[in-house]
């Protein structure tokens, strides 16, 4: 199991752009990002391994996940970000699967950074 630590996040205005980092306290083999908003459900965001990357429908074309394994970071950059981009973003982290942007199958957890975009 790791430790999760986000940074970034913050307001911007539509059409704007965002970067999100996540750090773990040692390697994992996948690491991901999930979002909920208000009253909706947590939703699948992105995630990476060494086998791959996977996107949700609703961010395919304008996030962009990257990780660095050397740091045990992932981040995410958000551009260009819609309203509807507004929510919570959690880091994720699962020691042996990915590809699979359910929450269930991702052990390890932040606690959270807030991303608000204004229209």
């Amino acid at each position: 199991r790791v430790q999760l630590v986000e940074s970034g996040g913050g307001s911007v205005q539509a059409g704007g752009s965002l970067s999100l980092s996540c750090a773990a306290s040692g390697y994992t083999y996948c690491m991901g990002w999930f979002r909920q908003a208000p009253g909706k459900e947590r939703e699948g965001v992105a995630a990476i391994s060494r086998r791959g990357v996977y996107y949700g429908d609703s961010v395919k074309g304008r996030f962009t996940i990257s990780r660095d394994n050397a740091n045990n970071t992932v981040y995410l950059q958000m551009n260009p970000l819609k309203p509807e981009d507004s929510a919570v973003y959690y880091c994720a982290a699962d020691s042996w699967r990915c590809g699979s942007l359910v929450d269930a199958n991702f052990a390890d957890w932040g606690l959270g950074t807030q991303v608000t975009v204004s229209s």
